[in-house]
Formats: C-alpha cells, sequence, structure tokens
C-alpha cells in the first residue's frame, strides 16, 4: 500500500483538485472538461445514491473519502461529530502502538514465597498480572509447562491472584445494563482467555430428557445449573445461557428453555464476573494437567512473594492489535486503554488516567479534532463523539507511521475475507480493509478503513451513520453497497 497524503481540516473540493483526481480517467467517469465549475463527480453523484437507500432514510450520516494525495473525493458532513461505535477501536489502537511501539510484550509473574525444595515443592504460589489483554488457555498451558521443566512439583499452599495492576472497576460506568455476554467481558489486570469462556448445549436422546451441557474450559469453577428441557419435533424451542451467581471458589452458570430432538448443539459465548480467579482457576487446571498437584484453593491476594520463579512475556502488541481489531474484541481494547494510564500515571491503571493519556497522544498525532469526546476505548459506551475526519486522520497516521505502519494496516479485516469483514458479502473481496462498527440499541453503523478502486488508487473512507430506520441487516447492506460504489466504476 502506498503512503497516503494527509488530508486538510477543511474541504479541498474545486475545480483544479477534482479535475486532478479525474484525471487518471477511470472507466465510465466523466473527463475534467466535462465538468462545470460546483457539478458533481460521478463518484460523488454514486455515493450520495447509495446512500438514499430506504434502510438510511432519517439517519444522520457523516462521510469522507480522501485520494492519495490529499484531496477529497467526497465529503457529506465530514466533521459531523457521531458515535462511532467500534470504530473507535482505530483510535485506541493507534494510541496504544504509538505509546508501546508494536514489539511491546506485557509480564505476567510467577512468585512464591520459597524456592523449590528436593521435591519440588513451594508453599504458596502467587501470580502477579502485568496487564496482559491476550493471555489464553494456551498462555496458561505454556505457563505451566515452563514452571514444571524448572522443578515445580507441587505447591502445598493456596494460588494467590493479583490484579492489581488495574483498578477494580471491571465494567464501564456508561456501558448501561451489563449482560452475560461475552462482548462484557470485563476488564482486568489479570485475566484468561478476554474473560470469557464457552457454553454448548444440546438436546437430550428423548422428549423430556435434560439438556446435555458442556463448559468449555471445563473447570471446577464453573458449575452447571441445568434448568433446560429436550421437547419434541414438533414443539417450538428456545434456550437462554445466563451468569448466575458468584462466590469466591466458583461460577453459576444457568442454563433454562428447550431445544427439540435433533437439533444441533448450539455455542454460547458468555463472559465471567471475577476474571483474576477464573484466570486462576485455568492456571490450576493446567498446572495439575502438567503433573503439579495444588493443595490449596485459588484466592484473591497480593503476589508479591520473594522468590520469582517465572517472568512471562505474551504475545507482541501488534498481534493484541490484530485480534482487537480484526474481531472487535472490547475486552482487549479497554485493557489497553488501562495499560496506558497505568505507564503513564503508575498504578493500578484505571479509564480516567488511560483515556487522558490517549487523548494526549491523538493530540499530539493532530488526531482528534474540536467536539471530540472519547469516553471508552471500545466504542461500547454511546456518548464518544468523532467525525470521520477525524477517523480518516487517525488511518492515515498509523498508514504512514514508519514505526509500526505495517501492523496498523495489517489488523484490519479484510474485505470477504476474515474478522468482522469476512461474511460482509456486500463489501469487495480483498478491496477494502476496514474496521465495522454497531450499536444495535443506538442504531449506529460504521464502517472505515482502506479503499483499492478499479484504477489501482488507494483512498482512505469514513462512512458513519446514526439513527437508521431500517434493520440491522438492511442497514448494513446499504453501507456495503455505498464501499462498493466507491470501489467499483460502472
Amino acid at each position: 500500500m502506498g503512503r497516503i497524503g494527509r488530508s486538510a481540516r477543511g474541504s479541498r473540493i474545486g475545480v483544479l483538485v477534482l479535475a486532478s483526481a479525474l484525471s487518471a480517467g477511470l472507466p465510465g467517469e466523466s473527463s475534467p472538461v466535462e465538468l462545470a465549475v460546483g457539478a458533481r463527480s460521478p463518484i460523488e453523484v454514486r455515493l450520495d445514491a447509495a446512500l438514499k437507500a430506504e434502510a438510511l432514510a432519517s439517519a444522520e450520516i457523516a462521510a469522507l473519502v480522501v485520494g492519495e494525495t490529499g484531496e477529497t473525493l467526497y465529503a457529506r458532513d465530514p466533521d459531523g461529530l457521531r458515535i462511532p461505535a467500534s470504530n473507535l477501536k482505530l483510535l485506541t489502537a493507534l494510541a496504544a502502538l504509538d505509546a508501546f511501539g508494536p514489539t511491546h510484550r506485557f509480564i505476567t509473574v510467577i512468585a512464591t514465597d520459597r524456592s523449590p525444595d528436593e521435591a519440588g515443592a513451594v508453599g504458596e504460589l502467587g501470580i502477579r498480572g502485568g496487564g496482559d489483554p491476550g493471555l489464553n488457555s494456551e498462555d496458561w498451558w505454556r505457563l505451566a509447562a515452563d514452571l514444571r521443566r524448572r522443578g515445580l512439583a507441587k505447591v502445598d499452599g493456596d494460588l494467590i491472584v493479583d490484579g492489581s495492576y488495574f483498578d477494580a472497576e471491571y465494567w464501564h460506568p456508561e456501558w448501561g445494563e451489563i449482560s452475560s455476554r461475552a462482548f462484557h467481558a470485563p476488564v482486568a489486570g489479570l485475566s484468561a482467555n478476554y474473560g470469557a469462556f464457552f457454553v454448548r448445549a444440546g438436546p437430550g436422546a428423548r422428549a423430556g430428557d435434560p439438556l446435555r451441557v458442556q463448559i468449555d474450559p471445563p473447570l471446577a469453577y464453573f458449575k452447571a445449573e441445568n434448568r433446560g428441557e429436550t421437547v419434541g419435533p414438533e414443539a417450538k424451542g428456545s434456550l437462554s445461557v445466563a451468569r448466575g451467581q458468584a462466590s469466591g471458589l466458583a461460577e453459576t452458570v444457568v442454563v433454562s428453555g428447550r431445544l427439540r430432538v435433533g437439533a444441533e448443539p448450539k455455542d454460547y459465548a458468555r463472559s465471567v464476573r471475577a476474571p483474576a480467579l477464573y484466570a486462576g482457576a485455568l492456571f490450576k487446571f493446567q498446572l495439575e494437567a502438567m503433573g503439579i498437584e495444588v493443595t490449596g484453593r485459588v484466592r484473591r491476594g497480593s503476589a508479591k512473594q520473594p522468590v520469582e520463579l517465572l517472568r512471562h512475556a505474551g504475545r507482541p502488541l501488534s498481534e493484541l492489535v490484530r485480534l482487537f481489531l480484526k474481531y472487535s474484541n472490547n475486552a482487549m481494547a479497554e485493557g489497553l486503554v488501562k495499560a496506558i494510564g497505568a505507564q503513564a500515571t503508575g498504578e493500578p491503571g484505571n479509564w480516567p488516567s488511560g483515556l487522558a493519556e490517549v487523548r494526549r497522544r491523538l493530540d499530539a498525532l493532530e488526531v482528534l479534532g474540536p467536539g471530540a469526546r472519547l469516553v471508552d476505548g471500545s466504542g461500547l459506551a454511546p456518548g464518544s463523539r468523532i467525525s470521520p475526519r477525524m477517523l480518516v486522520d487517525a488511518l492515515q497516521q498509523g498508514a504512514s507511521s514508519f514505526r509500526f505502519g505495517p501492523e496498523y494496516v495489517a489488523a484490519l479485516p479484510i474485505g470477504g475475507r476474515d474478522g468482522t469483514l469476512e461474511k460482509r458479502t456486500g463489501v469487495p473481496e480483498d478491496r477494502v480493509r476496514a474496521k465495522t462498527g454497531l450499536l444495535g440499541a443506538q442504531r449506529v453503523m460504521a464502517l472505515s478503513g482502506f479503499a483499492e478502486r478499479a484504477n489501482g488508487e488507494t483512498v482512505i473512507f469514513s462512512i458513519l451513520v446514526n439513527g437508521y430506520r431500517g434493520g440491522v441487516d438492511e442497514a448494513m447492506r446499504a453501507v456495503d453497497d455505498w464501499v462498493a460504489g466507491l470501489v467499483e466504476t460502472p
């Protein structure tokens, strides 16, 4: 991808600029001499027509398309402030890469009260989180394997989990009612599997049988409360999977409803209430799988034991950014905000310090304009306000950075290929790299990124739709049609 010139703060539409933009001679486009002063170009006509879709009627739409040399190819209220939904993650990723660099790795420390004795036994074992938002089951297995290789065979005391690198505010106060869905996962200094787990529910063999319920990972920490029932093939089936009560030792998962005989099992991604305890339970599971006996229980506490057994460096930030942009992972985005805060002002990392530093860095990069409001790092909070020009400027800055430009661009979903654009069939395959955004309750649809046009030109675009009237699928299709109109030439 070639370097894209920085967009101006004001409109650059003019006869000379427009003529320059069209001089490439796109098939089906008008030549410069055919355009009178003030006339709309073919691309403007095409994109305006796409936004007249019935699904977008009455919506507040702001959009901007900028060419390779910085000229404005299309503008519709480009400085209008809108709810960005998950397009806000583009700014979070830019600030995180600027703060840490693409090779940065977060450190998780394993310590104990004494060195392993001749039998490989220690007393209590502490896990001190370092804000790594990407630790998953495989990482905790790796930690256990590394400890076994270093001679650990038994933990006589408790497994102590310490997530104090971040504050204890797991959910942002402006997220509204918190559901048990995985996208509402807690944000903590010590976590596992992005604060989420899977529940698989399937019917029994006969009508009247209880449902078959499996939880992944299969930890004793989870207690399934199976209220579900198998019904006959003619009956209606519906299922609910929710969090129940949590104690210091376990979390309850409540499965209720009905599934028809012979129906395919369904998977449900859900979030935990106590992220550090969940991480500790998973670590205990992996230790025992490695043959390391743990006689005590998992509990919260200070993990500042004097003997350090292991310092685990997690995935590089470039990979974390790719994961949370490709799949729009909210917990990872917010974890990076808190980590930025901890780096800037010290422990514990929190939203106020993190967002203040994110804003400072974006201001230094000349990305944010007047009126910008950053409420969180993921876009879940409906109070954030960003314009298409700010998003276009962020994309330009990210792409042109020598320090992290390749990592930033590569983190975006590819149209028709992967991430949140994998099944967006209306987006031209391989011609778009962009971040999606969706807030159903606020009827927000957003898409910002890079597109390759028919003449090989790479452009930056951003479209923010607030308050659309149609259904989600219809609004999404209309936005995809708008992008297709940008890429293709009739």
